[in-house]
């Protein structure tokens, strides 16, 4: 902290003027580029239809309500379908996200030079496409349907569970690693006893938080013909049927408080 004095009396300064001047002047240019970006954002936005939305709002939310509450009998299959995709796309996330966690960290993979390079890139660049992305791919080539937002849910998680999955491998303990290598122990045998006991409440917390993502990903996916809830959703939403759109969304609600209580208390029980 600066220290000058004027007239005898010390007055204590935060920053110096130079420091002054550089945080003023990144401030400043913080300023003109949001100005510059929102000028850029107000040229192609129709403000016409932004002050009237409080009024399209209102009308909706009229034909809305009340919930077409007899169409709940066929949001049965759509919702067990999107519960399986969350499920099941997890579940093969987990299986392949193993592997590629145990290659890309620092102390288990086999090669820094060229194994654990291929295994980052297999993180960001399943981590780096949205589900939606991938189920629209997927779509094109193996159809629509609830195996495509399998697929595309899986595909999705993989980097997100791998590299939490390896980031905890390298905080391991290494001294209970050394312990069990000094016994003349295998690799396989260290790591089975030495890092996977370790890991394992990591694992669990990452299984069950991923999952608890997924159930909120997969209930839009039907929007591009990948199955679940989101079909039923995008098809009412084509004929204008609002109370039916208004149950959907209230199922959907159920469904995402539902998966978020229940990854609450496994988490508990985890931790």
């Amino acid at each position: 902290m600066p220290v000058s004095e004027q007239g005898g009396v010390t007055t204590w300064r935060r920053r110096t003027t130079g420091q002054s001047l550089v945080r003023w002047f990144g401030w400043l240019i913080g300023l003109a580029v949001f100005l510059y970006c929102w000028q850029q954002i107000s040229a192609a936005t129709t403000w016409f239809f932004v002050r009237d939305a409080p009024r399209i709002a209102g009308d909706i939310w009229s034909r809305a309500t009340p919930p077409r509450w007899e169409y709940i009998a066929q949001l049965g299959r759509p919702i067990w379908d999107t519960l399986n995709i969350a499920t099941l796309g997890t579940l093969i996330s987990l299986l392949l996200a193993v592997p590629v966690a145990f290659l890309a960290a620092n102390n288990t993979t086999p090669s820094r030079l060229f194994v654990r390079p291929i295994a980052l890139l297999i993180i960001v660049s399943t981590r780096s496409i949205n589900s939606l992305i991938w189920a629209l791919l997927l779509i094109a080539i193996i159809g629509p349907g609830v195996f495509a937002g399998v697929v595309a849910i899986a595909i999705r998680s993989i980097g997100f569970c791998a590299k939490l999955l390896y980031e905890a491998i390298e905080e391991i303990d290494r001294v209970q690693v050394e312990a069990i290598t000094a016994t003349g122990a295998s690799r396989w045998q260290v790591m089975a006893y030495g890092i996977v006991p370790q890991i394992l409440p990591a694992f669990a917390g990452i299984a069950v938080f991923r999952w608890d993502i997924n159930i909120r990903e997969s209930t839009v996916l039907g929007l591009v013909g990948a199955g679940g809830i989101g079909l039923q959703l995008q098809s009412s939403l084509n004929v204008l049927a609002w109370p039916q759109v208004s149950l959907i969304l209230l199922v959907i609600l159920a469904a995402v408080v539902l998966s978020e209580w229940v990854s609450a208390k496994v988490r508990e029980a985890i931790i």
